[in-house]
């Protein structure tokens, strides 16, 4: 999401809106990453009537799984700056509305649940960011974020034994200069916990997901270096024939792909 004056995010995955290359970045992310988010629902024990608030909803998933969760007894507002995707799963007890969690104040107040995958680190104001959705939840309501932590594990082929996987690594660093270049904080998943006790919350706990290699992986890189092609090339980070080379290796299934370890934390408004 371009850092502009206009909202709050820093890298958007470009183009935008239902149908585009960012549906395949939805897919994909959805396939890596859901399995892991469901299982912090459960554990959190969304259930009948609860009202979640799902920050950064850029596809359906999720939303789809709050839905069937809560029943039609509950509540699920899906949120984002880019809300055509979303719009498709809009019917009760899905709400969707257009809100930057970066500058404006909650879309509501008394969330059970508040959820955010892949936002805070690529928001201008991450801290006021944190603030509105604490401030969102009911009294024992619970907070789940789930950011990555490039600076863990920055490397996308951490087994480089060839200059297939030196590739690879000098690819994924160029993604991550340009999120440097925009103010993303590469080190924000390590700090969650501390900085979610920090706002008042309670009985906070973390863990780390960390895929080593997966054809979901390997479909995110994809997409995610399509996407960004002309703003790698035109900044000098690697050039045409890098890219096509690393995107056809990718194809190959023969690199071992991982991703930064998802931080998620999570824990209770007093």
């Amino acid at each position: 999401m371009t850092q502009t004056r206009t909202h709050g995010y820093l890298l958007d995955p470009r183009p935008t809106g239902a149908g585009s290359s960012s549906d395949a970045h939805a897919a994909a992310s959805a396939a890596l990453y859901d399995a892991s988010t469901f299982r912090h629902f459960e554990r959190l024990g969304v259930g009948p009537g609860w009202r979640c608030w799902e920050v950064g909803a850029g596809g359906t998933s999720v939303l789809a799984w709050l839905a069937k969760r809560v029943g039609p007894t509950g509540r699920v507002l899906g949120t984002d700056l880019d809300t055509a995707r979303a719009a498709a799963a809009a019917r009760p007890p899905i709400e969707v509305l257009r809100h930057d969690v970066s500058v404006q104040d909650p879309p509501g107040e008394g969330f059970d649940l508040v959820h955010a995958r892949l936002v805070l680190a690529r928001v201008t104001d991450r801290e006021r960011a944190l603030r509105t959705m604490v401030k969102s939840l009911r009294p024992g309501g619970r907070l789940l974020v789930e950011d990555a932590d490039i600076a863990l594990q920055p490397l996308a082929c951490p087994d480089e034994h060839s200059a297939a996987q030196q590739l690879a690594n000098h690819v994924r660093g160029g993604l991550y200069s340009l999120l440097a270049e925009r103010g993303a904080d590469p080190a924000y998943g390590r700090r969650l916990p501390r900085l979610l006790r920090e706002t008042g919350l309670v009985q906070v706990e973390a863990e780390a997901y960390f895929p080593l290699t997966s054809p979901a992986a390997a479909a995110l890189e994809t997409v995610t270096v399509q996407q960004a092609r002309e703003r790698l090339v035109n900044r000098g980070l690697v050039t045409d024939a890098d890219i096509d080379r690393y995107l056809a290796q990718i194809a190959s299934g023969t690199l071992d792909l991982s991703t930064p370890p998802m931080i998620a934390a999570w824990g209770r408004k007093g």
